[in-house]
């Protein structure tokens, strides 16, 4: 079976895949267009995309018979696949949920914390040969210990920051999710704007897609409080970014955390200016183990999908 790996993966995942598939590895940085995702469709037997790669409703339309029976999302997050086009033409989705858990949960208390004690201010200042030593008033931030964190989201990920938060900082913890959840110690919501105005730190943990697109818009940063920080580790368009600048401009909350951008990997220069946001380059699963442990997952359901036998993570 031929595969495509749309961008180079850990030596250990590529040596495994190679054991049992015909392997082409695309040696580039940048995700593929629509273009050339319909012609990896008509020309492998499987693709396993990443972030960003096309393969939206117009790389499916009209398409004659693609040689490609299964795509093997190297990720847990797939908005950038439209699934129901793939199932109408044939085509598996699969994905990787689990490997990303805690990685991303950390990514998460990383832009809390260096947010909340402004930590890329301090950075930034020592750096730049600006600092004149300690003194009682300097950089002073939020204490994060015992304050209340909302998660918009409460999935796997949105779960594991949940438990570092109330564990680790004595942190009350209330959430959105779209559907009902009953999980002790935790206080579900029935809005994202009950839990925007209840809130200290926010956490945006949904998936990408259609449904939440720019669900975070100007009147649900109109909820959250003065003092307040945005935290987003799940996908950009899910804050409306144009919104998120005005309230950041305006002083109506106190600064943000982001691993994550609209229009990745363009960071729009209003974001970059200010100095109470928090500013990742989409680190939320660069740890080697997990990058190994997902495509290892990657591969999995590619074997057993070529064994016929159910894949362990189909979309």
């Amino acid at each position: 079976m031929r595969v495509l790996i749309s961008s180079k993966l850990p030596l250990e995942v590529l040596q495994a895949s190679q054991e049992r598939f015909d392997v082409s590895i695309r040696d580039r940085k940048f995700p593929m267009d629509a273009a050339e995702a319909r012609s990896a469709l008509l020309d492998y037997d499987a693709i396993v995309p990443t972030l960003g790669d096309d393969f939206s409703q117009r790389v499916f339309d009209d398409l004659p018979h693609p040689r490609c029976k299964i795509l093997a999302n190297f990720g847990v997050g797939y908005n950038h696949i439209n699934v129901d086009a793939a199932k109408l033409a044939g085509i598996v989705v699969t994905n990787t949920p689990g490997a990303v858990t805690d990685a991303t949960a950390d990514i998460a208390l990383t832009l809390m914390l260096m947010t909340c004690r402004r930590a890329g201010e301090g950075e930034r200042l020592l750096r730049a040969n600006n600092w004149s030593g300690w003194h009682p008033t300097q950089l002073l931030g939020m204490h994060m210990t015992g304050k209340t964190l909302g998660i918009i989201g409460m999935g796997r990920i949105g779960q594991a920051i949940a438990k570092r938060c109330r564990s680790g900082f004595g942190m009350r913890v209330v959430f959105y999710n779209r559907s009902a959840k009953s999980l002790e110690g935790y206080e579900q919501l029935k809005t994202i704007k009950a839990v925007m105005e209840a809130c200290d730190i926010v956490v945006i943990a949904l998936p990408g897609g259609a449904e939440t697109y720019h669900v975070i818009n100007s009147e649900a940063l109109s909820a959250l409080r003065s003092h307040a920080i945005l935290v987003n580790i799940a996908r950009g368009d899910i804050i409306d970014e144009g919104a998120l600048i005005k309230a950041l401009s305006l002083g109506q909350i106190a600064g943000a955390g982001l691993d994550v951008y609209e229009n990745e990997p363009k960071v729009p220069e209003a974001l970059k200016d200010m100095q109470n946001v928090t500013l990742l380059p989409h680190l939320g699963t660069a740890a080697h183990e997990v990058r190994v442990d997902m495509g290892l997952m990657a591969v999995s359901n590619l074997i057993a999908f070529f064994d016929r036998k159910a894949p362990p993570n189909q979309v």
